[in-house]
């Protein structure tokens, strides 16, 4: 407690710390008050007063008394926006008493420094960030898109990411971690981490072209069917019919579907190429025989012989965990294309030379992870060392030139 003259006395003292002293126990009398109206208004009163001491650091203690209090009156706080930088930053930074109309006036004049104080404020509205993306830089845009509490909308996230995503390595990290980004949009930016990566020159030196292109086109193919998957599983499903109305789904963006477990995915493609309710597609998928299976991929234009194969796959596919279990997928794979060979007698007809070589890319991707799985658990099973052929003396391993 303060007597109402020694108030005075440091309101009117020389000395600009105790003028501020002052003025900050008038804030905190102000926001704790719960005597007569009278009183209260005097205190507004004297708040007011305090916006003309020409001293910073008054006005600034007087900012300090205020700055968290949702309570605090809206027009001292609205002065103070127009105050001395580091003062108005303070305000914009931590007041949880002004809105948005406040922000966005605010925003429409305000500088670089201005604008990041803004974005550093503990609540955002979408409307106050794209206020702020519209305004700021590079920088800003950056604070913001690590925040996931931040609020965008779909339209804005696609803008950032077709005119940041190609060529800004941060911003594509920083849309790809959040939760909204639209799913269109996340296939826009691992496109442009591929085509990055296959620009690389510690990427390009270490791994043969053929071999990298492979690589990237498969962690494409596979990040395309699992965004699917989610935006599938979630009930979203513009995401397939965008793909189908763009000409991507093909028959190898089919077949990867299925042979990493993304059947959800696979389901919204057939129900949007055969123009046929999901659900009745799921049944198909689930219990139909083949004539059936043929008959629906008949509907989604595809060929005799693409038919048969896909039919063939998800029969295999039903008694196998495609989605976890990659020895099953490895298995699924082997036995359709020796499948395909038998029955073709090894000439495999031009329709399907295109999947046959996507499945046989995959058998070797595939073989190569369950064989990492396999010796993986051997060696934490096994306690006693395996039995190798010894060499004799003189013999000599005859190993082709590097």
């Amino acid at each position: 407690m303060v007597a109402y003259q020694d108030f005075v006395a440091l309101s009117q003292s020389r000395d600009s710390e105790e003028r501020g002293q002052a003025a900050h126990l008038a804030a905190m009398a102000y926001l704790n008050h719960y005597g007569p109206a009278d009183e209260h208004a005097a205190l507004y009163a004297a708040l007011i007063g305090f916006l003309d001491d020409p001293s910073v650091r008054v006005r600034g203690a007087l900012a300090y008394g205020l700055l968290h209090a949702v309570e605090a009156p809206r027009p001292i706080l609205l002065a103070l926006l127009q105050d001395s930088p580091v003062i108005a930053r303070a305000v914009v930074q931590y007041s949880p008493a002004l809105v948005d109309a406040d922000l966005m006036a605010l925003i429409r004049g305000a500088d670089e420094a201005m604008l990041m104080a803004t974005a550093t404020r503990e609540r955002l509205s979408q409307r106050v960030a794209e206020a702020l993306v519209a305004r700021g830089g590079r920088p800003l845009l950056a604070k913001l898109l690590d925040r996931p509490d931040v609020p965008f909308s779909p339209t804005m996230l696609r803008q950032v990411a077709d005119r940041e995503g190609a060529d800004d390595a941060e911003l594509r990290g920083l849309l790809l971690a959040r939760d909204d980004l639209p799913a269109d949009a996340r296939l826009v930016l691992v496109q442009a981490v591929a085509v990055a990566l296959r620009s690389t020159r510690m990427v390009s030196g270490a791994v043969a072209p053929h071999r990298l292109e492979r690589l990237l086109r498969d962690a494409t193919d596979t990040a395309l069917t699992a965004i699917g998957e989610q935006e599938a599983a979630a009930g979203r499903a513009p995401y397939a019919a965008e793909l189908v109305e763009a000409e991507f789904v093909s028959t190898r963006v089919m077949l990867h579907a299925i042979v990493q477990g993304h059947v959800l995915f696979f389901a919204d493609c057939v129900a949007q190429l055969s123009e046929t309710p999901r659900d009745k597609v799921f049944t198909l998928l689930e219990h139909g025989s083949r004539s059936a299976l043929n008959a629906l991929f008949s509907r989604c234009g595809l060929s005799e012989a693409v038919r048969n194969m896909l039919a063939r796959l998800i029969f295999h596919a039903r008694a196998a965990d495609l989605a976890d279990d990659i020895a099953a997928r490895h298995f699924v794979v082997t036995a359709l294309t020796e499948e395909l060979i038998v029955e073709h007698d090894g000439v495999i007809p031009p329709e399907l030379e295109e999947a046959f070589a996507y499945l046989s890319e995959q058998n070797v991707i595939l073989a190569r992870r369950a064989a990492r799985g396999v010796m993986s658990v051997f060696a934490g099973m096994t306690q006693s060392k395996m039995a190798l052929p010894q060499l004799e003396a003189d013999e000599r391993l005859a190993l082709p030139a590097a």
